[in-house]
């Protein structure tokens, strides 16, 4: 991150107008591992930019989750990055690379935001866990993992549709897949067990119906009412787990087709572990005598207490000093200024003084020259900027240090530098150009530092200044954890 704003300081203080820096800038593509360069600092701080999001889902990923600070750290984690990409599709354009194309960072945003999801559903299955005649946790367990379900099925949606089908690796898709059909079958198991084994159920306790009252996959015999009687809820449970069941064998089912994903032993036992714990308790619940076929479940409604949000990178707690600090402020020394170097030039004090006035800090600008005083003698004009003071550079001085030297000027006068703004002709077709990176990545907040000059537009054809370019670098792979 810090890297970051050096850059924002370089694309602020080098980078000129419908220009760019004339370095050349190598990537490589997150998956499909094809080079790519640029002669433009946007597409080095896009390529960054997408690795800072990378390196967060790494660090989720290898979170301990198995504690609440671990799950909490996890979540944290999938939410930066979730924020950093979506950061890089709101302010670049026209990317050379697919991973950096608006499809492909909008999925990765929404598969950041599933996975920070499925941890807070993983969090509430911590010690001390919820006990089968807790009814409430057991609700609140399949509304959870409903919308874990709703969640993964969008990501599904979105790597199904071109141009992202084409381009994102299978494996993706199908664990995706995988965990979309589990969270299901989960909020169904989860449900059944609310219905079967808690009291409140037993005593028809309200705040069970209306999330298990969703529109069924088909029509049910018990309408809009909820049953009241053991034998009704027993049949409803027994419904639910049927489609559990159904769920989890899909999920394994779409486990086995994929090689990559075979090779996951872990999945596939907690695939199979869910499926047994569903055929368990299905038993429980079957009798002999029961010969009416099972009525279709209705759907769980999606709910959570913990919507993951999306954390943009905060660049502005990370402090960097310009490594060109000492050219002077960007608000005048920057490629985006033409000047000239006036001096030195020396004065002496006149019977009312060196006839200027003086505004500002850092640099300190000349205000008004008296007509006739020592300054306008001098050469010295209004708008002039002070730059050197008796050999001692002062771009950086305050307003005070300035006036406190020259009151401190004897007879001998003093020796001033300073620098003259010039006219800059709009450069051909500028107007057409798309505004570099926007204020969004160049403000002084995110780059920890001093405001930099307004972004300006790139004429290359592959990259637009106001969103991102590609990456490179062996940057780590994305990879959804499992």
């Amino acid at each position: 991150m810090a890297y970051y704003n050096q850059l924002c300081f370089l694309d602020a203080r080098f980078v000129a107008p419908a220009g760019s820096l004339g370095l050349l800038f190598h990537w490589y593509d997150s998956l499909t591992g094809v080079p790519a360069q640029q002669r433009a600092l946007a597409f080095e701080k896009g390529s960054v930019l997408f690795n800072i999001g990378a390196l967060h889902t790494q660090i989720g990923a290898r979170q301990d989750r198995s504690c609440p600070e671990g799950t909490r750290r996890a979540i944290e984690a999938f939410q930066r990055a979730a924020g950093a990409f979506s950061l890089l599709r709101e302010n670049f354009s026209r990317a050379p690379s697919p991973d950096m194309s608006p499809a492909s960072l909008s999925m990765l945003e929404q598969l950041m935001t599933a996975q920070a999801q499925e941890c807070v559903f993983e969090g509430l299955l911590l010690p001390p866990p919820a006990t089968p005649q807790d009814g409430v946790a057991q609700l609140r367990l399949a509304q959870e993992a409903a919308q874990v379900a709703a969640e993964y099925r969008l990501v599904h949606q979105t790597m199904a549709q071109p141009p992202v089908r084409d381009y994102v690796p299978f494996p993706w898709t199908a664990l995706v897949h995988v965990k979309a059909e589990h969270f299901r079958a989960l909020a169904h198991y989860h449900a059944a067990v609310a219905l079967c084994d808690s009291p409140l159920a037993q005593a028809g306790f309200p705040a069970l119906q209306q999330p298990l009252r969703g529109p069924p996959a088909t029509s049910q015999p018990w309408g809009s009412a909820w049953p009241e009687e053991p034998e009704e809820r027993r049949k409803l449970g027994k419904a639910h787990l049927k489609r559990a069941i159904l769920g989890q064998e899909e999920a394994l089912r779409l486990h086995a087709v994929c090689r990559a994903l075979r090779r996951v032993d872990l999945l596939q036992a907690v695939l199979a572990r869910a499926l047994r714990c569903s055929l368990a308790k299905y038993s429980e619940l079957d009798r002999e005598d029961d010969f009416l076929e099972t009525s279709e479940a209705p759907d769980i409604q999606p709910k959570t207490q913990q919507k993951p949000e999306i954390r943009a990178p905060s660049f502005s707690s990370v402090k960097v000093t310009d490594i060109f600090h000492r050219l002077g402020p960007l608000s005048v020394f920057s490629a985006k200024n033409c000047w000239r170097l006036v001096g030195p030039v020396h004065m002496t004090r006149g019977e009312a003084g060196f006839g200027l006035t003086l505004r500002g800090d850092a640099p300190v600008l000349i205000a008004a020259v008296i007509p006739g005083g020592p300054a306008a003698a001098a050469g010295l004009q209004e708008g002039d900027y002070i730059v050197s003071l008796n050999g001692q550079p002062c771009k950086w001085w305050k307003h005070a240090e300035v006036v406190a030297q020259l009151k401190g000027v004897g007879d001998e006068g003093v020796s001033l530098q300073v620098v003259t703004l010039l006219p800059r002709a709009e450069p051909p077709g500028t107007g057409h150009h798309r505004p570099a990176l926007g204020g969004l990545l160049r403000s002084q907040k995110e780059c920890g530092g001093g405001t930099p000059a307004p972004a300006r537009a790139s004429p290359r054809p592959f990259l637009g200044w106001s969103r991102k370019a590609k990456r490179g670098k062996s940057r780590g792979r994305l990879s959804p954890q499992p």
